[in-house]
């Protein structure tokens, strides 16, 4: 199986750097940076990090085409591939933290359809003439165009982008981090439906699911370190097999709304009764989160579901530092991954 780790780059762009170095070590095949606005840059970081690393594929976790152009995204990708000798890859979604910039992420699918679009023509060397209903492109071309294919991934939890992501993507990430056997068989069938109608084998598309991660010896301090994570996407994921008694979900969510921050920043603020209201069961569902020991059966579930690879959002542990948090999830795992690799 292929574990990819996602860093989230709320800290100084050199100790990103040193992270990406630590997640090589550990044997990740790929790593990716996230792209939240007003945080480091990640394409600045992924640039550094290509630097820094040797064998790691790279790349944006997921950017978009919202904030940033479709040509400048090509142009952007291309540029951390040619430093990173071939190994990047470029993930496309919706976005995150665009609200303070006041851009509205309207009609996803067909906004990202056309940038995928205009995105693989560009890389490909054309020159691309592209005229559709949100980007348009007269005659434009890069100047330096990838000597090798950049794989494409797309990452969401909708419907219509997950058949989008089975008729043009490489990859197709499912973001839900709740994954049961319904819920998997359910995103399949969405990424059939779409590769069916492109006249694809959806067996051509890699799928991975995206899974919270936080590794620790004390298995305990881990699963209370990512009960922000688990309450932020029970509220928004809420399958039909899994069943949360409604006063409860109601006092969830009237404690999120008293949070403040990012639910990845190190500096937030968790209202205190979350550590109750979200149970280890659901921190069982929503995350892999303990020991190591504890956490390797998680990535042989995804194993027996079907899945080749898997991409985890790392979580920090709750130390002093967001660096050292993170430092300890990566060496943590870094004890079973050749474990999971295996599977």
């Amino acid at each position: 199986m292929l574990v990819e780790a996602e860093i989230t780059p709320g800290l100084p762009t050199r100790q990103a750097v040193t992270l990406a170095r630590l997640v090589e070590e550990a044997g990740f095949g790929r790593l990716g940076i996230s792209d939240v606005a007003l945080q480091q840059d990640c394409f600045v970081v992924l640039a550094a990090c290509a630097e820094a690393t040797h064998r790691v594929q790279l790349g944006p976790m997921v950017t978009n085409p919202y904030s940033r152009h479709p040509a400048m995204l090509a142009a952007a990708i291309a540029s951390v591939h040619e430093l990173a000798d071939g190994r990047a890859f470029l993930g496309l979604g919706v976005g995150a933290g665009l609200e303070p910039l006041g851009i509205a992420t309207s009609r996803p699918a067909r906004t990202l359809r056309e940038a995928l679009i205009a995105v693989r023509a560009l890389l490909s060397g054309e020159s691309v003439d592209f005229a559709g209903d949100v980007f348009r492109l007269h005659g434009a071309a890069l100047l330096c165009p990838p000597a090798t294919p950049i794989p494409i991934a797309i990452g969401t939890r909708s419907s219509a982008v997950m058949r989008l992501a089975g008729e043009l993507a490489d990859t197709a990430l499912v973001g839900a981090r709740y994954l049961s056997p319904a819920v998997a068989a359910q995103y399949r069938s969405w990424l059939a439906e779409g590769a069916s109608m492109a006249g694809r084998d959806a067996t051509d598309v890699e799928i991975a699911p995206r899974m919270t991660l936080c590794v620790s010896a004390d298995g305990a301090l881990a699963r209370r370190s990512v009960k922000r994570y688990v309450a932020h996407y029970l509220t928004l994921v809420r399958p039909d097999d899994l069943h949360v008694d409604a006063e409860r979900l109601r006092a969830i969510e009237a404690a999120l709304s008293r949070a403040t921050g990012w639910y990845f920043d190190h500096d937030r603020f968790d209202p205190p009764e979350l550590d109750e209201l979200v149970t280890d069961e659901m921190v069982e569902r929503y995350a892999i989160a303990g020991t190591p020991a504890e956490c390797l059966p998680h990535v042989e579930r995804l194993a027996a579901m079907g899945f080749t690879s898997v991409s985890m959002n790392l979580a920090a542990v709750r130390r002093e530092t967001l660096f050292a948090g993170l430092e300890e999830t990566i060496t943590g795992f870094a004890e079973v991954l050749p474990r999971a690799t295996a599977l």
